[in-house]
């Protein structure tokens, strides 16, 4: 498996795979064809069907239209074999003609594939990829799963997830100050800050939870409105981990010690899915995307509450088994509805997981590597529709 590095991306919103992944590939193009007259990016699939909505065309043109001329094709109805997000590049000279073709496909989490190459991970680090073995090396060393993190990434790792942490601290901050309206047309108005007033309204129970939606709405509204966030381990996804992390720093006084640890253990989970399914919505819908936040989330809770490797895994399996079937279906393409709230459900999902894990020994029938592999089963069955293309679910209903 590859650095958890790749997994919390620090960058701008809504999306991590028709943002982030289209801004990349612009980027790496523009350095390969200097001299180009113009420039031509047909966007295929998933891609062209929400792109608007997504900002895909606009991070494509801030990348590439100040060199030359840019035009966007959109072939919504055109699915490339290797993945729905595709997306050709070409160079034309004066004349017009094309002198330079390269196709990408943006895979999940901010991470592209140039066509022909292998779908491998930019750099293989850890000697594991199953929880399962994790888990065993875990009880036989008597040592965590943030203690296995550190020994493949190297002290480095710590240093880096500081930044992700104040990245993430940042988000919720500005986003329960922030008001108005989301951009996109949808007239969605933010509602962190009305969230978060109203919880202090409340007993400290209905407080409690009544602060993680305001945060996780803070976080996901800031994505929404283009804003700087950590993929966890998407965009749309966004919310849930700043949460419930900045939750319980708050509340509970845990260190930023504790909290990189916990955001190490998280990672740890999010990495073994995304290496052994998918965490891209239109691969696999939105339980590769909330459905794995909240699994990441109830493994970091479960990490800072003292939970054994074993609760640990409990809290995340159950984050990701409840959340199986999710469809991705955003109205309008845009990163809003229902993208916003279910990052909200699926924080408070979160802490339920850990609290019912921390009442057990640890002890279940279904494991996490079952569950993740449930998880792509299911996501290939789910028809393209529910898939981030808005043809079908929710985005129809509007």
């Amino acid at each position: 498996m590859e650095s958890i590095k790749h997994l919390y991306k620090i960058g701008l919103g809504p999306s991590s795979s028709h943002t982030m992944g289209p801004r990349k590939a612009a980027q790496i193009f523009l350095s390969e064809t200097p001299g180009a007259a113009r420039r031509r990016v047909t966007l295929y699939g998933s891609l062209a069907a929400t792109g608007k909505g997504h900002l895909t065309d606009k991070a494509i043109l801030e990348e590439l239209t100040g060199d030359a001329p840019t035009a966007i094709v959109w072939q919504p109805d055109i699915f490339l074999p290797f993945h729905p997000n595709g997306m050709k590049f070409e160079a034309l000279d004066a004349e017009g003609n094309v002198f330079s073709s390269e196709t990408y496909y943006s895979v999940g989490g901010g991470d592209i594939v140039r066509e022909g190459e292998a779908r491998t991970p930019a750099e293989s680090i850890y000697d594991m990829s199953t929880i399962k073995d994790i888990l065993a090396w875990c009880d036989k060393t008597g040592l965590s799963y943030w203690e296995y993190v550190g020994k493949c990434e190297g002290d480095s790792v710590w240093d880096y997830l500081r930044e992700v942490w104040h990245t993430m601290k940042a988000a919720v901050e500005r986003g329960i100050e922030e008001e108005g309206v989301l951009p996109g047309g949808l007239g969605v108005r933010r509602k962190a800050v009305s969230y978060y007033m109203h919880a202090s309204g409340h007993n400290q129970s209905l407080k409690s939870r009544g602060l993680v939606y305001a945060y996780a709405l803070a976080v996901s509204e800031e994505n929404a409105a283009g804003g700087k966030i950590v993929t966890a381990p998407t965009c749309g996804s966004c919310g849930v981990m700043p949460a419930v992390l900045y939750h319980l720093h708050t509340s509970k006084n845990f260190s930023e010690q504790r909290i990189l640890r916990a955001l190490a253990t998280a990672g740890l989970f999010g990495n073994v899915v995304k290496h052994n399914a998918s965490v891209s919505g239109a691969e696999v819908g939105c339980q590769g995307e909330v459905g794995v936040a909240c699994a990441m989330a109830a493994a970091a809770a479960s990490q800072l509450f003292g939970g054994t490797p074993a609760q640990i895994e409990y809290s995340a399996e159950m984050g990701l088994e409840h959340h199986l079937g999710l469809t991705c279906d955003p109205v309008c393409g845009l990163v809003q509805i229902p993208c916003i709230e279910r990052n909200a459900y699926a924080a408070a999902r979160a802490l339920d997981a850990n609290l019912y894990a921390a009442f057990s020994d640890g002890r279940h029938s279904v494991s996490f590597d079952r569950i993740v592999s449930v998880m792509k089963q299911t996501g290939h069955d789910i028809p393209s529709l529910y898939k981030e293309t808005s043809q079908g679910g929710l985005a129809v209903i509007n």
